[in-house]
């Protein structure tokens, strides 16, 4: 951080300080983060190969489902093992460059997460309010698009982030209080002005996070009125048990997300920085933790595919 001749040298690491506040009690947050961690590992590693092993599992749905939990893999592994080893270590240095490129996955990541969400929700669309014609209209290339289409928005929209922050002076402290290079709380301690980048932030976070949740609603809200019109009350219930995961799955990402998001931008002083620290890390390892298991108790056939799978059988649809 040396200036020469109104010349600039970035840092050549940061400090990343875990929970500050906390740092008695890092291994005791530590053990239910290790938990949860290795639950993800297993339990959606378990469920990609479910879906892959098991013919009767080859449809839209489990497809989508297994760019979920791909998704969510990448996501907690990019960051839980290197908050492990600040609490268990004490390993808080970073490198600069190492640093931005954690801050692209984990933003690129958790894009891509949201905008699969967004295309399960249309898949539950057109599920239910054309049933006779969704082997038709999701077929394996349209998925296969749609999925693509989805990671290269979320990584595109992502690149400029490391090249904002690069061209930052950080002439204050190098000491980062989190457990994982997060844009905002990288760019906070920069001496200069840090408008483009919130701008930049704010403009990803319509085009992406707004965008899905307004499809998301759409979709759900005539999924609603086609379920509704149902003159059988058990095929009402049978539609509404098809959705339940999805939902859960809605609520588990985007309420720490938003917590995390506004918290950054508008919560000031009024929220520990501690309890946000805390939620952040939640907002990267809930959605692996607890999706496979949301979905392996709501979903009848994974149900009955696993049953199937320790029995030596394989389905065929």
């Amino acid at each position: 951080m040396l200036f020469s001749n109104n010349s600039y040298v970035p840092p050549q690491f940061f400090v990343l300080n875990g929970i500050p506040g906390l740092e008695r009690v890092h291994i005791w947050i530590s053990l239910p983060l290790c938990i949860m961690y290795i639950i993800s590992l297993v339990g959606n590693l378990g469920l990609v190969y479910l879906i892959y092993y098991e013919e009767s599992l080859h449809r839209p749905m489990y497809f989508f489902l297994a760019m979920l939990s791909l998704i969510d893999l990448l996501t907690c592994t990019t960051t839980i093992p290197n908050a492990l080893c600040i609490f268990w270590f004490n390993l808080k240095k970073i490198n600069f460059n190492a640093c931005l490129s954690q801050m692209f996955f984990v933003h690129g990541f958790t894009g891509v997460e949201s905008g699969v969400l967004m295309l399960m929700a249309l898949d539950r669309y057109v599920a239910i309010c054309y049933p006779l014609r969704y082997a038709t209209i999701l077929t394996n290339p349209i998925i296969f698009k749609a999925g693509i289409a989805t990671f290269l928005r979320g990584v595109l929209l992502m690149i400029p982030f490391p090249f904002l922050v690069k061209r930052l002076p950080f002439c204050k402290s190098n000491i980062i209080s989190h457990t994982y290079c997060d844009h905002m709380s990288v760019v906070k301690l920069s001496c200069a002005s840090i408008k483009v980048n919130v701008i930049y932030g704010l403009m990803v976070a319509l085009l992406i996070g707004v965008f899905d949740i307004c499809c998301i609603s759409v979709s759900y809200t005539m999924i609603l009125q086609a379920v509704v019109s149902l003159s059988s009350s058990d095929a009402r219930q049978k539609a509404f048990s098809t959705c339940t995961a999805h939902i859960s799955a809605i609520i588990i990402t985007y309420v720490p997300a938003f917590f995390t998001f506004f918290t950054h931008r508008f919560g000031g002083r009024t929220i520990p920085p501690s309890l946000h620290i805390i939620v952040a890390n939640l907002y990267l390892l809930l959605p692996p933790t607890l999706n496979p298991i949301v979905y392996g108790v709501k979903t009848k056939q994974i149900r009955e595919s696993v049953i199937k799978f320790f029995q030596g059988e394989k389905g065929t649809g």
